[in-house]
Parts: structure tokens; C-alpha cells; sequence
């Protein structure tokens, strides 16, 4: 998501600010009484499990046996490989209205919808998972723990990208220094395991590296926080989707990007470029395993084959609202990934008002689809769908919507 101003969020339990009338009478609460007002959102998360235990029997929490360098997510004997891509969630923002609470909800709402009907094998969320610049708490993974929830409470393996919002530093909003001033403000005391023995409240935000190492606690993560000499670039890793036949044969690799925002430039860094050449050069090296491609902030080759006004043919989607907001500048990625005959797509975020896949070259660039209901623009909410089948290797997409419809079905490779 660009980045625009917003009221901040300063207690993670969202539901239960929803519930209040006003700041103070809400923080004039006893903890156990804040904490009772938060159970409706708990129910809300849990809502629509039953019926999942082929993906709890399936779910994936293992690394490669003997030692191998990535971590492989297995495909179900006899069925495709299919995975939901959750963009732009934001949760965590406009927590003193009652607007902002109530949009955190919606997203969980949206999030079990399309988990219920699309049954996901995995699911990536790909960046803007929370929108940290309205975030006073000491540690933002309180609020990306509740973004999570739905794939964690279903047992559905997960993996994450970095965006520009995730680590943005706190904003202060403009109308705190008018009349009648900042309103009463008591951050919770962390009583997870997340507790640093930091203050209650805090401007500092949370960084990249906590916010990652927070997440890979949880069993189900697949995420990684990457080579250390990329860093302050955090969210670079490669996944294997393996054959239910040989488990160490690759059906395809996915690899996911860091394209910055937030703490640092909107950029993939020509050390990122390396780490990827090196990469494919180490785990496929003849190209002959296909490669699908995740990451944030949109490249300036989107530029280049976004649609003028409607969507017409070869591209496929169904809103063209906004121009694309891509990174800052180009560090050689696309010169990499256009070479490389194995790189089938890109599927990115960060631009609400846009859901098309464009061909560009021999790959495709695909938005996801806009998940969130924080975050702006008022579009109908949905996530796009891929759909890996092995033999012989395709990848499909579609986007489901938050009313159950699927539109913008397309072969990609």
C-alpha cells in the first residue's frame, strides 16, 4: 500500500476497542475487563475450522531431511497444489475510531471465507500484513499474530513477504495537537511471550528482524528472515513445492523477495539480484524446474504493461482503478528474471485498486488481490488463487471474492 496518512492503533485487541464508546471510558477499563471485551474477535478467527482436518492431516511443519539448504512444502498425492495469496490486511490501524477496529474484523471475515471455499494447501501474505506507522504498542506482533490467526487456526502452512508498512515508523496524526489534545493513551502490558521488559508504550516500532523472528516461532511458518549480508532487506528465501511421489524432486521453487518501504528505500538491491543468481545457480541450475516469484512493491516493468483504461486481452483481471506506485528505481531483477526461462510469474501487492496479470516478455506480472479491509479504497475485497499441477507442470490463477464469486481465471504457464 502507498503510504498515506492515518489515525494510529494502540491496543492490539482489536474487537474489543470496537466495542467502546469513547477512548477513555474504554482505557478507564480493568485489563480483565479489556480482555473479556476481545473474545468475540478470538470466536471470529476460530470461525469455519470444522471440516479442515485433510489440511490439518496435511499440514507441513518440517525442514528437508539430510540437511538440504530449502525448506520443502510437499504437494497431496492424486491433487493440485494450491495457494491463497492474502494482500494488504493492515491490521492495526485507526484503533481509536470505532472505524478501525471493525475493518481488522472484516479482514479475518474476508480471510475464512476464502480459506473455507478454496481449501488452500498454503497461503502467502504478501506484505502491508499490518500498518505499523499507527502503531505506539512496544511490539508490533501482537497485531501480526492476529492477521495470521486464520491460516494458524486452521493448520494451513503460511510464508510472508515484507512490505513498505510493516516497519514504517509511528506517524503522529495531525489533530492530536489541536483541541482537545491527545486523548488518554494506556498501551497494554505484554503478557506474552513476546515481553521485551520494554516500556508500555513505545515510538519506536518494531523492526523487520523481531517482526520475522516473532513469526517463525509458530510452527506453521515457513517464512525466513534471509541471507544476513542482505540485510536491512529481510524477507529473502526460497521454498520448494516437492512431488508426493519422490519427495526430494522439485515441482517448482517459489521464491520470495524483500522490495523494502517502510524502514529503508522501495528497492530490490542489486545484492538481492546476486543472492538470487547465486540461487538458482545452486538449486537449479539448467533452469528446468519452474519459478514463481513473490514480493511487495510492484517493479517499474509493471509500468510497462499496465493497462491505459479498461482491461483488455492479453491481459486479464477485473479493476484498473490507480496507476501503478512501483519502486524507486530498478536494480537489474527484471533483467534477471526476463533471462531466466524457468521464472513463470510475479505476484506482488501494495496497489488496492489494481487485480490484473499482463504478460511481459515469456513471464507474467500479476497484482494480488486487495484482502484487507484496512488500508484505502472501498473495492470489493477478495485474494487472488495459484494452482500448481505437476504433470504436466501448469500454474492457474483465479481471484475469490469475498462473496463467494471467481472471476479472472487465467493459465499462466
Amino acid at each position: 500500500m502507498k503510504i498515506e496518512n492515518a489515525t494510529q492503533r494502540f491496543f492490539p485487541f482489536s474487537d474489543a476497542v470496537s466495542l467502546r464508546r469513547s477512548v477513555p471510558f474504554f482505557f478507564s477499563l480493568s485489563m480483565e475487563t479489556q480482555r473479556k471485551l476481545f473474545l468475540p474477535l478470538l470466536f471470529l478467527s476460530l470461525f469455519s475450522t470444522v471440516g479442515s482436518s485433510s489440511i490439518v492431516d496435511q499440514a507441513i511443519r518440517f525442514r528437508l531431511a539430510g540437511g538440504a539448504a530449502e525448506r520443502s512444502v510437499p504437494m497431496r498425492a492424486g491433487a493440485p497444489f494450491k495457494i491463497a495469496l492474502f494482500a494488504d490486511l493492515h491490521f492495526g490501524e485507526n484503533a481509536w475510531t470505532e472505524w478501525g477496529p471493525r475493518q481488522d474484523v472484516n479482514s479475518i471475515r474476508v480471510m475464512n471465507t476464502v480459506l473455507h471455499l478454496e481449501n488452500p494447501d498454503f497461503v502467502i501474505y504478501l506484505g502491508d500484513v499490518i500498518t505499523a506507522n499507527n502503531m505506539m504498542i512496544a511490539n508490533a506482533s501482537l497485531y501480526w499474530d492476529q492477521a495470521i490467526s486464520p491460516a494458524r487456526n486452521r493448520g494451513i502452512p503460511w510464508a510472508s513477504v515484507f512490505g513498505n508498512h510493516d516497519d514504517a515508523a509511528f506517524e503522529w496524526p495531525l489533530e492530536w495537537f489541536s483541541a482537545p489534545g491527545i486523548p488518554p493513551i494506556h498501551c497494554p502490558q505484554t503478557t506474552t511471550s513476546y515481553n521485551s521488559g520494554e516500556e508500555e508504550c513505545s515510538f519506536k516500532g518494531t523492526g523487520r528482524l523481531e517482526l520475522m523472528a516473532n513469526e517463525i516461532k509458530h510452527n506453521g511458518s515457513f517464512s525466513s528472515n534471509g541471507p544476513r549480508n542482505l540485510w536491512p532487506s529481510v524477507s529473502n528465501y526460497v521454498l520448494q513445492v516437492s512431488s508426493p511421489d519422490d519427495p526430494p524432486s522439485p515441482v517448482a521453487f517459489l521464491y520470495f523477495l524483500d522490495s523494502g518501504g517502510g524502514s529503508y528505500p522501495q528497492v530490490i538491491s542489486s545484492g538481492q539480484v546476486e543472492w538470487f543468481q547465486q540461487k538458482g545457480q545452486e538449486i537449479n541450475p539448467d533452469s528446468r524446474v519452474p519459478e514463481i516469484i513473490f514480493w511487495h512493491i510492484p517493479s517499474t516493468a509493471y509500468e510497462v504493461v499496465a493497462p491505459k483504461f479498461a482491461i483488455q486481452k492479453p491481459c486479464i483481471g477485473s479493476i484498473n482503478k490507480e496507476s501503478v506506485a512501483a519502486q524507486e528505481v530498478e536494480m537489474g531483477i527484471m533483467d534477471l528474471l526476463v533471462n531466466r526461462t524457468s521464472v513463470k510469474a510475479i505476484f506482488v501487492g501494495h496497489d488496492h485498486g489494481l487485480d490484473w496479470c499482463c504478460p511481459y516478455n515469456k513471464l507474467w506480472l500479476c497484482y494480488a488481490r486487495h484482502t484487507g479491509y484496512g488500508g484505502y479504497g472501498d473495492w470489493p475485497r477478495g485474494a487472488r488463487i495459484l494452482e500448481i499441477t505437476q504433470t504436466p507442470f501448469s500454474l492457474k490463477s483465479w481471484i475469490r471474492m469475498e462473496d463467494g464469486l471467481v472471476h479472472s481465471e487465467v493459465v499462466l504457464s
